[in-house]
């Protein structure tokens, strides 16, 4: 048995003999299949093309993971430490033994979330070689997931991942979208892992949030608020997404980004 990771958006799927026909994170209106059809590859290939996993400290105590040559979408995963364990957030599509060496020097994994289904990449392989960390999904999008596994923990609301590390569903991109408070980041001033619940904007001085990114569909007005009521009661002034990160006031940032993007679509803005 085979498991195979859509070549497209770097999701693991369940172990079978033969690829699934399709990958439905791709043929959703959110993402998209390349014109020459889905294709698929495993880990054993992508180790032969020279993929490898690089681990890189981003700010104390936090670490871009990422493959690399670009996979999939090409999202970079975060390694959180904390005295209570470490979180592996939207952890890439490969993995290999070298990744996994290096994040057991720096404390292993405890657990294993992701802002919504398509920053998955290989939570489970990942899980599976730390113990069967949990591997936190919003049970608003438990109909995306591509490779069930005991280690899934469903989860509404808000959860507390870890000691005084708690993510709260926003929705948005997805039903379940979520970000993760870390209340002790930046020296206590607070940092906030977005994944593309709220995105950075390419002048890198903005925040946006979308139901597609890449399809350009964008959210109705009381989807914008619903994120700004879950975040802005939270301190932070540091924000990572999958993409980017606003460094600085990043609270401030967000609140009048998204406002500013309230009043377009509700065509309070003058031309």
């Amino acid at each position: 048995m085979t498991i195979f990771t859509c070549a497209t958006c770097a999701i693991e799927h369940p172990d079978s003999a033969q690829p699934p026909e399709v990958c439905e994170i791709c043929s959703d209106e959110r993402q998209w299949i390349p014109l020459s059809g889905q294709q698929w590859i495993t880990r054993e290939q992508l180790a032969e093309r020279g993929y490898r996993v690089l681990i890189e400290e981003i700010e104390t105590d936090l670490y871009a993971v990422r493959a690399e040559p670009k996979l999939g979408i090409g999202q970079r995963g975060l390694l959180l430490r904390t005295e209570g364990g470490n979180l592996l957030f939207e952890p890439p599509g490969f993995i290999d033994d070298a990744a996994i060496a290096r994040l057991h020097e720096l404390g292993g994994v405890a657990v294993v979330a992701s802002s919504h289904p398509h920053l998955t990449g290989s939570s489970i392989q990942y899980s599976h070689r730390f113990n069967h960390a949990p591997v936190y999904v919003a049970r608003a999008d438990e109909q995306w997931i591509r490779r069930p596994d005991a280690a899934i923990k469903l989860w509404e609301g808000d959860v507390e991942l870890l000691p005084g590390v708690m993510m709260y569903q926003c929705g948005g991109h997805f039903a379940g979208s979520s970000v993760v408070h870390w209340p002790a980041g930046r020296g206590g001033a607070g940092v906030l892992l977005t994944g593309d619940t709220i995105g950075v904007g390419g002048d890198r001085k903005s925040a946006h949030a979308m139901r597609s990114y890449v399809n350009n569909i964008p959210l109705p007005a009381e989807a914008i608020e619903r994120i700004l009521d879950t975040v802005l009661p939270l301190e932070f002034e540091a924000l990572y997404t999958a993409f980017g990160v606003l460094s600085e006031g990043a609270r401030a940032t967000v609140e009048f980004s998204l406002r500013r993007y309230v009043a377009w679509v509700k065509g309070e803005m003058p031309e």
